[in-house]
């Protein structure tokens, strides 16, 4: 009697041969489950089970995509971000833990029981600005985008999500020039170009090259916002950036000549430990 395979072994010798390929092997592990909607009691509860012809075929399909480096949120067409389930696409960053960190801090840092006016520049998928309109639902949140097709996902993902946001196409915040906001939030993309070869292949052959990289070693759209947000800050409002790790020290000085020494700027480090968030505040003698 021939002994079927089981979802065990199907997995594991997958796992093995993405790993020899030199991709991460767990990622086998993830798509299976989030196709079938399995947590790791489920999991648990099929493992030894013998596996149904489909399900073989599937995970053999993905393996196939993994060995190219697709990322697998663009493999499943979604990313998980705040405890919720954002598109994301080609035209599309992938949200990671370290913009949850971003968001968890204006949260924190902006008044929850107020209406507050809030802008998300660069929007993408939408993660962050429908995060802090679900969030907060009396703050009145915006979001821009260069890009036309991130924009079509990000207003996708309101729709499913129910988030109620206002989305302009634009660079950085000129759709906004005559408005007044009492939150500026950005994950701007600022990896420098000679960062290329150490980038993993799964972000800089899939994900949007305009969404990563930025001109001027990465600095290039920190410089657009610090030109623009100054006039569209109030006086009490806040504002919040992520950086690339070696950027704190640059992007802090560039805020601080921006806002002509009126403003305190902060840095925060994200769990690893590292410079990741500049918050900037109103200056109290």
């Amino acid at each position: 009697m021939v002994q079927l395979k089981t979802y065990f072994q199907a997995i594991r010798e997958s796992s093995l041969r993405l790993q020899k390929a030199g991709c991460e092997p767990a990622s086998a592990q993830f798509v299976f489950m989030q196709r079938k909607g399995w947590n790791q009691l489920k999991w648990l509860l099929n493992i030894h089970h013998p596996i149904s012809e489909a399900d073989n075929k599937q995970i053999l399909r993905d393996e196939k995509s993994l060995l190219k480096n697709v990322p697998p949120q663009y493999l499943l067409g979604f990313a998980e971000f705040f405890g919720r389930r954002f598109k994301v696409t080609k035209d599309t960053l992938i949200p990671r833990p370290e913009t949850e960190e971003l968001v968890q801090l204006a949260l924190q840092k902006g008044n929850r029981n107020l209406p507050l006016k809030v802008v998300d520049i660069g929007v993408g998928s939408g993660a962050i600005a429908l995060t802090l309109a679900l969030e907060r639902p009396n703050w009145q949140v915006v979001g821009t985008d260069i890009s036309e097709g991130a924009l079509e996902v990000a207003k996708e993902n309101a729709n499913l999500l129910g988030a109620k946001v206002y989305l302009e196409q634009g660079d950085v915040l000129r759709p906004f020039k005559e408005e007044k906001f009492d939150l500026i939030v950005s994950n701007p993309p600022y990896i420098a170009y000679d960062e290329w070869g150490i980038v993993d292949k799964c972000v800089c052959e899939y994900e949007p090259e305009k969404a990563l990289f930025a001109d001027e070693n990465g600095l290039a759209i920190y410089r657009k916002i610090a030109e623009q947000a100054p006039k569209l800050l109030k006086k009490s409002g806040i504002f919040l950036l992520e950086i690339g790790y070696s950027q704190a020290a640059v992007v802090s000085q560039m805020m601080r000549e921006a806002f002509a020494n009126k403003r305190e700027v902060e840095v925060f480090n994200d769990l690893s430990g590292k410079p990741r968030m500049i918050y900037v505040k109103e200056h109290y003698a």
